[in-house]
C-alpha cells in the first residue's frame, strides 16, 4: 500500500532545495532551450533538448502542471531523440485562453512539432503524455493518426462509462495568493493526494508551478479551465486509435484499478502495448524517474 499523503512535502525544508542525487543534478543541468510559440491566439511555453534531425519525441504534461515536470527526464532522451515540451493553455508559462478543447490542444501539439523541428529528419514524432496529457495525446492518435509514429498514454485513467466523470468541479474564481515563497511551497501537494520519497522532485515541479505576484506567490494553472473546458467521449476514440499506441501505468496508481486497465485494454486495438512500472503511483515519473525511463526506452526502441 502507498504511504499516505504528508500535511506538507516541502514545509519541513522551509524554503530550501531539498538534497538531490548526482543523476538529477546532471540532468537539470542540461537546460532546456525555452521559447514562447504563437498558437490560436496565445502564447504557448516550449522547452527544447538535442539535436534537429535527430527522431521528435514531445512530452505533454498533467492537469495543472506545466513542462518543467519533463526537465529531468527529456535529457535521458536528447542523445537519440529531439525532444520538446510543452505547457497547455492555461497551465505553466502559457496563456490562458477564455475557452479550451481538444481541438486548441492538438493545434498546441502540432505547432510545437513544427516550431522544435521534430519533423526535421523526415521521421513523425512520437507523443508521450501523462494523466490527462494522455487524452489530448489520445485525440491525437485518433484524429490525426496519419502525422504521428506513435503515442504512449501514461497513468491517463478512462473510467468505465457508469463511473464516467459526470462534470467539472467547482473551484475558487482566483487562485490563493501566499505571501512568500517559503509558504506557498508548503501548500504545493501532488493530485490526487500521495506521498512522494523524491522530495527533490517535488521541489523542482513546484517552484515552476509558482510565478510572483503583487502581494506574493500564486499558482499559474487557470482555476476555472475545467468550467471552460470541452473533450470528446474518451472511451469512444479508445477502439478508433489508428497509430501505433502503448498505455504505460504505476503499479499501485490510484487512478488506474484492474476495472479500469481491463475496460481500457478491451476497448483499445489489440496492439497497443502495455507496460507496468513497479512500485509507483500516479505520478511514474515523480515516483520512479529512472524506472520510467528504462520502461520509455524500450516501447521506443520496439518503434525505431
Amino acid at each position: 500500500m502507498a504511504d499516505p499523503a504528508p500535511l506538507s512535502l516541502l514545509g519541513p525544508f522551509h524554503g530550501e532545495r531539498p538534497p538531490a542525487p548526482a543523476w538529477f543534478e546532471a540532468a537539470i543541468a542540461a537546460a532546456p532551450e525555452r521559447s514562447r510559440i504563437p498558437v490560436e491566439g496565445a502564447e504557448i511555453e516550449l522547452l527544447t533538448w538535442g539535436e534537429v534531425g535527430k527522431p521528435g519525441l514531445l512530452f505533454l504534461h498533467g492537469n495543472g502542471a506545466h513542462a518543467d515536470w519533463w526537465s529531468f527526464i527529456a535529457p535521458f532522451f536528447a542523445k537519440d531523440w529531439r525532444c520538446a515540451a510543452i505547457s497547455w493553455s492555461g497551465m505553466g508559462g502559457s496563456d490562458w485562453r477564455p475557452a479550451y478543447s481538444a481541438q486548441l490542444f492538438a493545434a498546441e501539439v502540432f505547432a510545437a512539432v513544427e516550431a522544435a523541428q521534430l519533423e526535421v529528419g523526415g521521421v513523425k514524432p512520437i507523443l508521450v503524455g501523462h494523466s490527462f496529457g494522455g487524452f489530448p495525446t489520445l485525440y491525437c492518435g485518433v484524429e490525426h493518426a496519419d502525422r504521428l509514429r506513435g503515442i504512449v498514454m501514461v497513468d491517463s485513467s478512462i473510467q468505465p462509462p457508469e463511473k464516467r466523470w459526470r462534470g467539472p468541479p467547482s473551484r475558487p474564481d482566483a487562485n490563493r495568493v501566499y505571501p512568500t515563497l517559503e509558504a506557498a511551497l508548503s501548500r504545493f501537494r501532488l493530485a490526487p493526494p500521495q506521498g512522494c520519497e523524491n522530495l527533490y522532485i517535488a521541489d523542482h515541479i513546484a517552484r515552476g508551478s509558482l510565478k510572483e505576484v503583487e502581494g506574493g506567490w500564486t499558482w499559474k494553472f487557470d482555476p476555472a479551465i475545467w468550467q471552460r473546458f470541452s473533450m470528446p467521449d474518451l472511451g469512444l476514440l479508445l477502439p478508433r486509435i489508428a497509430c501505433p499506441a502503448a498505455m504505460m501505468w504505476g503499479e499501485r496508481s490510484g487512478l488506474m484499478p484492474a476495472e479500469t486497465v481491463d475496460y481500457m485494454v478491451g476497448e483499445m486495438p489489440d496492439s497497443v502495448l502495455r507496460v507496468i512500472v513497479p512500485d509507483a503511483d500516479h505520478h511514474v515519473m515523480v515516483d520512479q524517474p529512472l524506472a520510467f525511463v528504462a520502461g520509455l526506452r524500450g516501447l521506443l526502441a520496439g518503434w525505431a
